[in-house]
C-alpha cells in the first residue's frame, strides 16, 4: 500500500517488516495515521493483526523498516525514551481488558496519569461522567461486566490524552448489543478528545464507521475496495 506522508501524520511506518525465522509476520507493509482520524484494520486470523498492533504501540521493535511516532523516529530509541514516548503519545484498549482486580475502576483508569506524574482528577471525572461509569469508580473489576470493563479500558486509554488510540479487538468478547454501544462510545470520545484511533479487529460488525478500513493480507496493508482490483 502506497502511503503518501505529511505533517498531519501522528504515525508513520515505512516498509515495517517483522520476522520470526523464516516467516515474515510483516513484510515491507507501510501505513500513514493522519492526526483526528479513524482507521480500521481487517484481516484474517494469523495475518499478523497484533503484530501490527505491537509495533504501532511501541510495544515491540520492528526487525526493519521506519517507524515515527510524533514526529520522533521511534524504531531506534533505547526503551526507556520509547517507554516515555508511548506514554505520552499513545492510549492502548486491549481485547482482555487487562485491568488489575485489586484496583477500583478509577484507580485502574488513572494508572496512565499516575505513571506520567501528571494527575488530573478533573479530566477523570470528565471521563468517568462521558463514558457513565461514575456509578461503579469504586468496584473492582471483578464485579464489572463485559462492557463496563471495556468502558473502563476505553478511561484509562484516554487518562493522559493521547494523540493516538490504539484499539486490539475491543469487542472480541462482547454480545452484539454490547459491541455497537462500545464502538459509539469509542467514536464519539475520539472525537471529543480530538484523537486518532486505530482499531485492529476481524469483527466484520465494524465495518462502515470508520474514516478507512484497511486489510491485513500477506504482511502487508491495502485499502479493503482495493483488493480485487
Amino acid at each position: 500500500m502506497d502511503e503518501h506522508p505529511d505533517d498531519s501524520d501522528v504515525i508513520r511506518a515505512r516498509d515495517i517488516v517483522v520476522a520470526r525465522g523464516d516467516r515474515r509476520i510483516l513484510d515491507g507493509l507501510s501505513v500513514c495515521i493522519p492526526r483526528e482520524s479513524t482507521t480500521l484494520v481487517q484481516g484474517r486470523s494469523g495475518a499478523g493483526k497484533t503484530t501490527l498492533f505491537d509495533v504501532l504501540g511501541l510495544l515491540a521493535t520492528p526487525t526493519e523498516g521506519v517507524l515515527e511516532v510524533d514526529g520522533t523516529d521511534a524504531a531506534s530509541l533505547p526503551e526507556r525514551k520509547r517507554a516515555r514516548l508511548r506514554r505520552e503519545t499513545l492510549g492502548f484498549v486491549f481485547q482482555d481488558f487487562q485491568l488489575i482486580d485489586d484496583l477500583s475502576a478509577r484507580e485502574n483508569a488513572r494508572l496512565p496519569q499516575e505513571h506520567a506524574n501528571e494527575v488530573d482528577e478533573a479530566w477523570l471525572d470528565t471521563l468517568f461522567d462521558r463514558l457513565e461509569l461514575t456509578g461503579v469508580s469504586d468496584a473492582s473489576p471483578r464485579t464489572l461486566s463485559g462492557g463496563e470493563k471495556q468502558r473502563v479500558a476505553i478511561a484509562r486509554a484516554l487518562a493522559n490524552r493521547p494523540a493516538v488510540v490504539l484499539a486490539d479487538e475491543p469487542t472480541g468478547q462482547l454480545d452484539p448489543e454490547t459491541t455497537e454501544a462500545v464502538l459509539d462510545l469509542l467514536l464519539r470520545m475520539h472525537r471529543e478528545a480530538a484523537t486518532a484511533l486505530v482499531v485492529i479487529s476481524h469483527d466484520p460488525r465494524l465495518a462502515g464507521r470508520f474514516d478507512r478500513t484497511l486489510v491485513l493480507e500477506d504482511g502487508r496493508l491495502s485499502a479493503s475496495d482495493d483488493r480485487n482490483r
